[in-house]
C-alpha cells in the first residue's frame, strides 16, 4: 500500500484560491489519512482519504479534539 501525500491543493470554497491541505499527524492507522490547512482569507479547509465512516466523522468534526477509535 503507498503512503498518502503530504501535501494536496485545493479551491477554497469561499475565495476560489488554492489552499494547500497538509496531512496531520500520522498514526499506525490505515483506516484514515486526514489533512488541514488555512487559506488566507481565513477558511479552514479539511479532507480525508480513508475509511468512509472515519473521514464523514473527521469532516463533522472540529478537527482540534477529534481522534479516530477502533
Amino acid at each position: 500500500m503507498s503512503k498518502p501525500a503530504r501535501i494536496l491543493t485545493f479551491k477554497c470554497t469561499s475565495c476560489q484560491k488554492p489552499v494547500k491541505v497538509f496531512l496531520q499527524k500520522v498514526s499506525a492507522c490505515s483506516h484514515i489519512s486526514p489533512y488541514q490547512g488555512i487559506c488566507d482569507c481565513g477558511q479552514v479547509m479539511k479532507h480525508a482519504t480513508g475509511d468512509k465512516e472515519a473521514v464523514a466523522s473527521y469532516l463533522a468534526s472540529d478537527s482540534v479534539t477529534w481522534s479516530h477509535h477502533h
